[in-house]
């Protein structure tokens, strides 16, 4: 099965203004969503809504997934200093 996989705004905003190099780290990572979308490593985050993390060296990737429609939202993408605020 392959999910589709969406960033919000200002999760692209974000992604556009890392470094190349962290960039493409990133890209690839969410592409891999694609095919699994809770990897080895993805941590549920606690609350109400079912939001999941990956680790992407000194960045986090905060996203959602929704088995129902086969889809991968991307909400927020941050330094691991700044993501949890």
């Amino acid at each position: 099965m392959r999910y589709l996989v969406e960033l919000r705004p200002a999760a692209a905003r974000v992604l556009r203004k890392l470094p190349p190099i962290d960039r493409s780290h990133i890209a690839r990572r969410i592409d891999a969503l694609i095919l699994t979308p809770r990897p080895v490593g993805a941590k549920m985050l606690t609350g109400p809504e079912r939001f999941y993390r990956i680790r992407v060296g000194d960045y986090r990737v905060i996203y959602q997934v929704s088995d129902e429609g086969l889809r991968v939202l991307v909400i927020q993408i941050g330094h691991r200093r700044e993501i949890y605020r």
